[in-house]
């Protein structure tokens, strides 16, 4: 077993800048946590990248974490109703849809009123701006007199704040109030940041106590009043803004297009009803987790990483996303692939971990970003985005033979080669390492990006730079696939040949440095600073077997590792063993189980011929899916499924996690064995008992539909009719 006695003067995934102190400091441990903060129940509408977190009432208290983001702002962190200066008491709320709420309320004995003499209802819709209906009932047998008041704040705080503490802007802000009660403004600015938060009152409050709307009631017997009010929110100049939604419209009348575009999705049919509803809402949370945006003369769509911390463009939690919904259709795929080509490295930057043909990490908007206070315009701190990339720009041709894009995005593809070989290998030994030069830099820039996502077996931390695993075999999958893309549409068969050689050299090599005999046999988490093994045994083997860089005879020794208990929990395959000092059950990356990478692990199980495990893998993944409302949240935590009986999720998962609710898909196509082959779709299924007969319509490849069933070992494709 590695053993590592941390030197404090050199730099760490922890530290990786010793001797400078971080004045934002953001460990984990310091984050907030959402939703817990805000009670059970808890509950957001979402649209593009606006959010509204609000409890179970339909409240924002004022210093909770709740609030209405957009473009990474906070509009409102003060939104709470009350009636005769009580709060009111939840009977229910639901959501409609991903933008449409519905909250039914009553009061709590006051004087003057009983318990439940009334009933509120509110009703609340996302889009180009938040709408929302009061609708208050008097259920009691004589009129009463009530005093309705709304509660408006906004500290127009930075999501990084939200996240972790928030500065104080009060003296900044200017509170303008309708001198007619129908409204307020609040306003802010510094440097070149403006922003404005304005509610707008039908009918119109009786008058304005500071920033709290009152209106002053008199309601007969069986009586109603109805409010309504309206937050308008700007667009950015890259943004395609979604609809505006009024309550009372929002699911009513005339279609709205983003329904309409998540009915045009495939469809699942099986004898499962709980395989057919987790579809269903894998469905519903791509539909939500859209973005619209406009590159150069192109509108395209993309999917956003996650609410309620990552409602933007990522690198590698979008191309992961998309590559898992291309059984949907190869929009989003393409979406991805300009938007991040757009915004791919041409220099140099220190401060944004920035270099030519890098794929980027984040996209932020906020203030401290406009304000060059963070690096997020865009930040590029991850090593893993730029191959996959590539094996993105692979698989979409694969799915449409869309020679022209390939073409395209062909001087993309050759800077990130270029990334890869001379950028990327920082030390020309033939592996990809990363290390921030930012002091706002991420330092650990594989998908295990905490801070203590990179341990060594006995708990320690390796010193910086290090090159894990699984990016060495995204890279060696890249260039297979270039090749493949040179022999075709690319029409340069002596790059085809350069590319190949290249990746059967790192195949090589990697085998020999990162395989470990100890423990009976698995590949190392990735080498360190010093070349030495961290001997961590952890689910990245698993993206090993989805690359293809793992030899033929080496393969069931993975598998069965992966599905041992020290790495298989009953519900998915852990981050990080239990026989490792480091492991935690509850640590983000230290024993947790996460969905989308455990949809690579069966994906790679199956590249291999362990088509039993992989559906043992995806059957135990989808049971979990039935605890939480048939979506697989950011991350379970690794708990033995024995143990517990049910999955515990992680406690600040983000949900819906588009990477995490697409795996489902990603889990579909691998139990269908649905594969593109030159303009055709293939099929090779091995589909649990449980799931029985299994269909898939209306999926889209080449241009056309085409239907699927399948039913254990037995199944056909065909052309849509």
């Amino acid at each position: 077993m590695i053993s590592f006695v941390a030197d404090r003067h050199r730099p760490t995934p922890a530290d990786p800048h010793p001797g400078i102190v971080d004045e934002f400091g953001r460990l984990e441990s310091e984050l907030r946590t959402l939703p817990p903060e805000l009670g059970c129940g808890a509950l957001a509408v979402m649209e593009g990248r606006t959010f509204m977190y609000s409890d179970a009432v339909g409240d924002i208290p004022k210093g909770s974490v709740g609030g209405l983001v957009h473009a990474d702002t906070r509009y409102l962190d003060e939104w709470v109703l009350t009636i005769n200066d009580a709060r009111l008491l939840g009977m229910g709320s639901h959501l409609a849809e991903h933008f449409h709420a519905l909250f039914f309320l009553t009061n709590p004995p006051l004087p003057g009123l009983p318990a439940d003499a009334i009933d509120v209802r509110r009703e609340r819709a996302i889009g180009h701006g938040v709408g929302e209906c009061v609708e208050v009932t008097n259920h009691t047998d004589q009129a009463i007199r009530l005093t309705v008041r709304l509660a408006v704040g906004s500290d127009f705080a930075d999501l990084f704040e939200i996240k972790e503490r928030v500065r104080d802007r009060s003296a900044q802000i200017r509170h303008e109030h309708a001198p007619d009660g129908s409204g307020l403004c609040l306003r802010y600015r510094n440097d070149i940041f403006a922003v404005r938060t304005e509610v707008q009152a039908v009918p119109a409050a009786d008058r304005l106590d500071g920033d709290v709307l009152v209106w002053d009631l008199d309601l007969p017997v069986h009586g109603k009043w109805k409010c309504d009010l309206w937050v308008p929110l700007p667009s950015g100049d890259d943004e395609i803004a979604p609809p505006q939604r009024r309550p009372g419209s929002a699911t009513g009348g005339s279609r709205d297009p983003v329904i309409e575009w998540r009915d045009n999705l495939a469809r699942c049919r099986s004898d499962s009803h709980h395989i057919e509803r987790v579809m269903e809402q894998t469905a519903r949370d791509l539909t939500a987790l859209r973005i619209m945006m406009r590159v150069g003369d192109k509108d395209v769509m993309l999917p956003a990483a996650g609410l309620p911390w990552f409602l933007t463009l990522f690198g590698r939690d979008t191309i992961i996303t998309a590559y898992q919904t291309l059984l949907f259709g190869p929009a989003l795929a393409k979406g991805a692939l300009i938007t991040l080509a757009d915004y791919q490295g041409t220099g140099c930057s220190d401060l944004h971990d920035e270099e030519p043909g890098k794929i980027l990490h984040e996209v932020r908007t906020g203030e401290l970003t406009q304000l060059g206070l963070r690096p997020h315009n865009p930040y590029y701190g991850t090593a893993d985005a730029t191959p996959l990339w590539l094996i993105l720009l692979s698989e979409y041709w694969r799915w449409t033979l869309d020679d022209e894009l390939v073409r395209q995005l062909y001087g993309n593809a050759m800077a990130a080669l270029d990334w890869i070989d001379h950028y990327g290998d920082r030390d020309g030994d033939g592996f990809v390492e990363y290390q921030t030069r930012s002091r706002e830099g991420l330092g650990n820039q594989c998908w295990r990006d905490s801070w203590d996502g990179v341990l060594y077996a006995d708990g320690g931390m390796p010193p910086l730079p290090i090159a894990t695993c699984e990016i060495q075999g995204y890279v060696y999958d890249a260039k297979i696939r270039m090749a493949e893309l040179a022999d075709g549409p690319l029409d340069n068969p002596a790059l085809a040949r350069r590319l190949r050689g290249e990746a059967e050299h790192l195949r090589e090599r990697f085998n020999e440095r990162f395989w470990l005999d100890a423990r009976g046999g698995y590949y190392a988490l990735g080498l360190d600073g010093d070349k030495r093994p961290i001997d961590a045994m952890t689910s990245d083997m698993g993206h090993l077997l989805w690359s293809g860089i793992v030899p033929e005879d080496r393969a069931g020794v993975v598998v069965d590792q992966l599905m041992s208990d020290q790495l298989f929990s009953g519900w998915g395959v852990r981050t990080m063993a239990t026989t490792d000092a480091g492991y935690n059950p509850i640590g983000y990356h230290r024993g947790t189980v996460w969905p989308h990478d455990n949809s690579i692990i069966a994906a790679g199980m199956t590249r291999y011929g362990y088509r039993d495990h992989a559906r043992l893998l995806a059957q135990a993944m989808t049971d979990a899916a039935t605890y939480f409302d048939e979506r697989l949240p950011e991350a379970i935590c690794g708990y033995p499924r024995a143990d517990t009986g049910v999955p515990v999720a992680y406690p600040t998962a983000c949900s819906p996690q588009a990477w995490s609710s697409c795996a489902a898909l990603l889990f579909k196509r691998t139990m269908l064995g649905v594969e593109p082959r030159d303009g055709q779709l293939t099929v090779d299924p091995d589909i649990p008992e449980s799931w029985g007969h299994t269909e898939l319509l209306g999926l889209k490849a080449f241009g056309t539909r085409w239907d699927i069933e399948a039913v254990g070992r037995t199944g056909q494709v065909r052309r849509a009719t």
